[in-house]
């Protein structure tokens, strides 16, 4: 039977957990915000990195019309740094188009219709998510970094999904691979290489996310309990003990999938989430 002390603690930990709770709750709005912000400059850069790119070619036209009386050496100068010029602008619009799109997924993640299915591109959403998780985790742990490997398969159609709640899903269990690996790393010599598996893939009628860590890995009382509402192995303050149980009813209750999981303490955790293949 519980004693006082142990009800006590228990009772000490929830509150912790909602004061967690609250605390991501803000976050969220404000990330929202900050976002939405963000967004309008990016906006600016692209357009005018278009127009620049506009403004080369009609420099290129006028050099090509005065050709004749520039010298061959500073037209063939002048032609390289213009061909510089544009793929440096190229550059630029790739990476804003991908800020935007990574954007838009962080809007969609906070402000997206409860249970509204929409066709996506799975692929494309696992690996903003991985990667969100990636820098999310390098901002917050000291001295974190690891190696991602990545396998999506071509050619997977468009899949009904609720996007906000999938990424969710993919966002929960990347966290923990990166922090899984973090903490192995943090108690093991020189030679450790942390290190992160990603794959998308159909396997017949159904599509499969896989991640895999070589990090701690799970003890049997952690697989016993991993879907328990507040159940964490994490510190206080760096886990609400919610993200698992949040998981699976993301996959098992809206998508009609399960969650598949191995793990060898020690050694590595794998956790597929599958769900239905539809089109």
């Amino acid at each position: 039977m519980e004693t006082i002390e142990q009800l006590r603690q228990q009772v000490e930990n929830l509150q912790n957990q909602v004061k967690q709770q609250e605390k991501m709750a803000t976050l969220g709005l404000l990330t929202a915000g900050i976002v939405h912000e963000i967004r309008n400059p990016l906006n600016f850069v692209i357009n005018f990195s278009k127009l620049s790119d506009g403004l080369i070619k009609d420099l290129g036209d006028d050099l090509e019309d005065n050709a004749d009386r520039i010298g061959a050496d500073d037209l063939e100068d002048i032609r390289d740094l213009m061909d510089s010029l544009r793929e440096n602008l190229q550059k630029i619009r790739e990476h804003g188009d991908r800020a935007i799109s990574i954007i838009q997924n962080i809007l969609l993640y906070s402000r997206g219709k409860e249970d509204e299915f929409i066709p996506t591109d799975v692929c494309k959403l696992v690996k903003e998510y991985v990667w969100l998780s990636y820098h999310a985790m390098r901002a917050s742990l000291k001295n974190f970094n690891i190696s991602i490997e990545e396998s999506y398969e071509e050619g997977i159609p468009l899949q009904p999904v609720v996007p906000q709640d999938l990424s969710r899903a993919v966002l929960n269990v990347m966290n923990n691979a990166c922090y899984a690996v973090w903490e192995k790393s943090q108690q093991t010599a020189s030679g450790y290489k942390p290190m992160v598996s990603v794959k998308v893939c159909r396997q017949g009628q159904e599509l499969a996310v896989s991640i895999t860590d070589n990090g701690t890995g799970m003890s049997e009382e952690v697989k016993r309990r991993l879907f328990e509402t507040f159940f964490t192995t994490k510190p206080t303050g760096q886990g609400t003990g919610l993200g698992m149980y949040i998981t699976r009813n993301i996959i098992e209750m809206k998508h009609h999938g399960r969650i598949e999981f191995d793990s060898e303490e020690g050694k590595f955790t794998t956790f597929s989430l599958i769900i239905p293949l539809k089109g």
